[in-house]
This record gives structure tokens, sequence and C-alpha cells, in this order.
């Protein structure tokens, strides 16, 4: 398999993916244990060594809390983020990861192996929050996991993605009808929160309105309290339904499992 994605968590309890090539590996934020991380790189039958790179999209503790252990684990490799994102990320993991630190401008693009990242800016509460898409030769991926709006920046970038991990967080009248106090939901809700249900969908159906391809999406960072996987897919498909796409003939489409290594899929 030429170039493959892989998620070993997605959701507030974790998330960390793996992007790889015939000459690299990848992951997409460590916010696991080091040891989970081994487990799914055996799963992928991914060597440790083939580790090129680590991508940090923010600071938030569901992204980084596994930083140190992965680093002192594999004795090091390049870690990517922006300043602003390193500034904000605690000594201790700083302390681990050192000298392996490398600092990108929020738009700027740079290769890893043989594979071409950009790099670009989503809308979240933390210091410089980012979003990635990954090419290698004409297959691309884009990964948008915590993001409270889509503008139109933001869209041009996942235009050409064969394979896009786009957040679906919650249904709203879940959320709104749930359990969470009040500043926690007016915070989900916001343009610096995370994407719903029907937020997903609007730009799913958006990008197949721009007639570029037939791509696979990948439903991500589902909320264990205020959705369901079903619940995320069946809201895409009567959207796209209500505006005569079909799930299967103009898009593949599926969840990502919260707390388990999900598919490893062609890109």
């Amino acid at each position: 398999m030429g170039f493959a994605f892989c998620s070993f968590s997605s959701g507030s309890d974790g998330n960390c993916y793996l992007i790889k090539s015939e000459r690299a590996a990848i992951l997409i934020d460590a916010g696991i244990g080091g040891r989970r991380i081994w487990e799914g790189l055996e799963h992928t039958d991914t060597d440790p060594s083939a580790l090129r790179a680590l991508l940090l999209t923010h600071e938030h503790s569901d992204h980084i809390k596994g930083l140190g252990s992965l680093m002192r684990k594999s004795g090091g490799f390049a870690v990517y983020a922006n300043k602003s994102t390193w500034d904000a990320i605690g000594v201790k993991a700083k302390a681990t990861v050192g000298a392996w630190i490398r600092h990108f401008t929020t738009g700027e693009s740079f290769a890893v192996g043989d594979i071409v990242i950009k790099t670009f800016a989503v809308s979240h509460d933390a210091a410089e929050p980012v979003g990635y898409t990954l090419r290698c030769g004409d297959r691309q991926i884009g990964v948008v996991t915590d993001t409270g709006r889509v503008d139109d920046g933001l869209f041009a970038e996942l235009l050409d993605a064969d394979t896009l991990v786009l957040e679906s967080n919650h249904d709203v009248d879940m959320l709104r009808h749930g359990k969470y106090p009040w500043f926690l939901k007016r915070r989900i809700l916001g343009d610096g929160g995370h994407l719903s249900n029907v937020a997903a969908a609007e730009l799913i159906l958006r990008l197949l309105r721009a007639g570029r391809r037939k791509r696979r999406v990948l439903l991500a960072h589902i909320s264990r309290e205020n959705n369901v996987p079903e619940m995320a897919i069946r809201t895409v498909e009567r959207l796209l339904e209500a505006h005569g796409y079909a799930v299967g003939t103009d898009l593949c489409l599926d969840a990502i499992p919260r707390n388990a290594i999900g598919a490893f899929c062609e890109i």
C-alpha cells in the first residue's frame, strides 16, 4: 500500500493518527500514551524506525499528553509545531522534545520524505491551531479535527483531498439538552469550538458541489456524551440525499472509532 491512513484514537480522550508512505511514517498529534501508539504501529506493521515526524495541531491535552512518553520511548524524531503552539505547551513536554522541535509558520509547506505537508489555520480556542493536508504523488489526505467553523480559506485547502478526516463532534440537540454546564456548551457551539454533525454534512455537500472528485470522508472526534457514530453518519446521509447525492455513489463515508485502532485504509 503506497499511501495510507490509520487512526489510533480520535476524540476528547486522545487523538493520534498515522499517515504512511513507502518512504516515511508520520504521526499527527500524540494525545494517547506511548504504549498505545506503539500498539498502533505494530498493528499497522510500521517499524518505529520509519517514524520521521510528529505534527502537532494545537496544545490541548487530548492532542499532546503522550508527547513526552512517545519521545522517550522512540529516541526522538522531528516534532513540527508553529511557535505559538510550542510556547503554549508545558515545560516538561518541551524538555523531552528538546532539539527535535521544528517550527513552521502557519500556511507554510514542507516535505518529510516523499510526503509534502501543507499547514493551514483552523478556528479553535487554542493558541494557533492548524489543520494539515499531506500529499504523496497524486494522492492527498486532509485532516481537520478541531474547528468551530469552516471559512472559504479552510474549504479551499480541502478541495483536492482524496481522503478527508473531518470533525463531526456533536449533535446540537443532544449537546443543548445534555448534562454539560452551559459555559462548556457555549464553548463547543462557538466559532472556537467543534463542528457539529450538520456543519460537517454541509461542508461535505459543498465539496461535492465543487465536483472535483469522489472522495472518502472519515468522521472524527465524535463526542461520547453528545453524539453517536450512527447519528453522525445518518445526518450526512440525509443532507446529501436531500440534495440529490448518495453515500456509496458520490462518496465513501465512515466514522472513526473513539478509543480503538481504526481501519488501515489506502488514500
